[in-house]
C-alpha cells in the first residue's frame, strides 16, 4: 500500500453522521438492568483512553496509514479522567459490572494509574466493586505493574502474536523485542495481576506457526496463571487490508493442540463471554479460542464501548458513535445523561458478525438495504 497519510479521514471523522445526543423526553432511569432491543444486558464497558499506540502492527494500525504526518486527536478533545469516571459511575447505575482500560495503548496515558485509583471507588448497586482490567501489548507493563495493582487494577490482558523474535518484531513493525512484553508479564504475575489472559491474533500466512510455540510455552511456564487465548483476524475498520482466507478458523486451532495435547470443553465462566474454553486433559490449565468470524457469538453481546472523546459505541463493527461529551461538558445533570445512555441502549440491535455470517463477508449491506459506511478502526474504540 502506498503511503496515504494525506488522504486518510482521520478516524474519529469515520462513519455515518449522528445527530447529537440530547436528553430523552421520557426518562430512563437506572434500575440496576437496561435491555436492548434483543434483551440483551449492558454488563461490560470498555474505555479507550488514548488513541495513540506505540506498535504498528500491520492488522490494527499499519504504518503506512498511521505514520509520523498522521493527526491523532489533541488532548483537549480527549476525555478527563473525571470525565471517565463520571461516565463509568453512571453506566454502572445500568448495570455494568466491569470495566476494561483500552486504546489504542492505554498504559501510554499519563498518570493512568489515577484513573484506576478513581474507578477502583465505584460501586455497583449491590455494593460491589466493579471488576477493573486492562488490555496492554505489554511494552510498559515491566516498569508499571505495581503501581497499577496498588491503585486498584486487578488484572490484565496482555496481547502477543508470536514467541519467535524475528516474527514478533516484523509484526509490531518497531523492532520491539519479545523479550520485554514477557518480562512484562512476569511482572504483572509478581504484582498478582492474575489470572493473567494472553491474546495471539492468529493470521494465516503470518504466524500461524506460532500457534503451538506459544501453546508448549505457556502451558509450562506460569503454573496456570496464564490464559493463552486463540482470537481469528478480524474485519474490524477499513485500513488492514483484510481478507478472508487470510483467517484460520479457531476450530483449526483446536485441532492442532489437541493433535499434541488433549484438550476438553469447558463451561462458559460468565454468560456472554467471548471466548470458548478448553482445558488440557492433563490438568495444566487451559486455552480459549474468540471466533468472531466463524462463529459469531452476538446474541448475548452485553459489551459497550466508549471511545477516548466521549463517544458511545454499542458494537466492535459499528460505523458511527454516539457523542456524550456536549452532555458531559454542558449543563446536563447525572440524571440526564443516565437517561441518555439508557435510550441509546434501548434502542440498540447491533449484530454484525451475525449478519456477516448470513450474507458473506463481502456483502456490505445492512438491514436497511443501503450501502454500510466505513466502520470504526479497532485501535481507536479497542479490541
Amino acid at each position: 500500500m502506498k503511503n496515504s497519510s494525506s488522504t486518510v479521514i482521520p478516524i474519529s471523522a469515520i462513519g455515518r453522521a449522528r445527530p447529537a445526543v440530547a436528553v430523552p423526553e421520557v426518562a430512563v432511569p437506572a434500575t440496576g438492568l437496561l435491555l436492548d432491543r434483543l434483551g440483551r444486558p449492558m454488563t461490560d464497558l470498555r474505555i479507550s483512553v488514548t488513541d495513540r499506540c506505540n506498535f504498528r502492527c500491520s492488522y490494527c494500525m499499519p504504518k503506512d496509514v498511521f505514520d509520523k504526518d498522521y493527526k491523532y486527536l489533541p488532548h483537549s478533545a480527549l476525555l478527563s479522567f473525571e470525565e471517565m469516571t463520571r461516565l463509568a459511575r453512571l453506566f454502572a447505575a445500568h448495570g455494568v459490572r466491569k470495566i476494561r482500560l483500552t486504546g489504542g495503548e492505554p498504559l501510554l496515558r499519563k498518570n493512568i494509574e489515577g484513573l484506576i485509583e478513581q474507578l477502583a471507588e465505584i460501586r455497583t448497586p449491590a455494593g460491589e466493586p466493579l471488576a477493573l482490567t486492562l488490555t496492554t501489548n505489554g511494552s510498559l507493563l515491566a516498569r508499571k505493574a505495581a503501581a497499577l495493582k496498588d491503585a486498584g487494577l486487578q488484572r490484565v490482558t496482555v496481547s502477543l502474536d508470536s514467541l519467535d523474535d524475528a516474527v514478533f518484531r516484523h509484526m509490531n513493525d518497531v523492532d520491539f523485542p519479545v523479550a520485554d512484553v514477557l518480562a512484562g508479564i512476569d511482572a504483572a504475575i509478581a504484582a498478582g495481576l492474575g489470572p493473567i489472559k494472553v491474546n495471539m491474533v492468529v493470521k494465516r500466512g503470518a504466524n500461524d506457526q506460532e500457534i503451538l510455540p506459544m501453546a508448549r510455552y505457556f502451558r509450562t511456564h506460569h503454573g496456570g496463571k496464564v490464559v493463552l487465548r486463540f482470537i481469528e483476524y478480524m474485519d474490524v475498520g477499513a485500513t488492514n487490508g483484510w481478507r478472508m482466507d487470510e483467517v484460520l478458523p479457531s476450530a483449526d486451532v483446536i485441532a492442532r493442540i489437541h493433535a499434541e495435547f488433549p484438550l476438553v470443553p469447558l463451561e462458559a465462566a460468565t454468560p456472554g463471554e467471548t471466548a470458548q474454553r478448553w482445558a488440557y486433559a492433563d490438568g495444566t490449565g487451559e486455552i480459549g479460542v474468540i471466533s468472531s468470524v466463524t462463529q459469531a457469538f452476538c446474541h448475548d453481546c452485553s459489551r459497550a464501548r466508549l471511545s477516548t472523546e466521549g463517544k458511545l459505541y454499542l458494537c466492535l463493527f459499528a460505523s458511527a458513535g454516539h457523542d456524550l461529551r456536549p452532555l458531559l461538558r454542558g449543563t446536563a445533570s447525572d440524571d440526564d445523561i443516565t437517561s441518555a445512555i439508557g435510550h441509546i441502549w434501548q434502542g440498540r440491535a447491533d449484530r454484525y458478525s451475525e449478519l456477516r455470517a448470513l450474507h458473506g463477508p463481502d456483502d456490505d449491506s445492512n438491514d436497511a438495504g443501503d450501502k454500510a459506511p466505513r466502520r470504526v478502526e479497532m485501535s481507536y474504540i479497542g479490541g
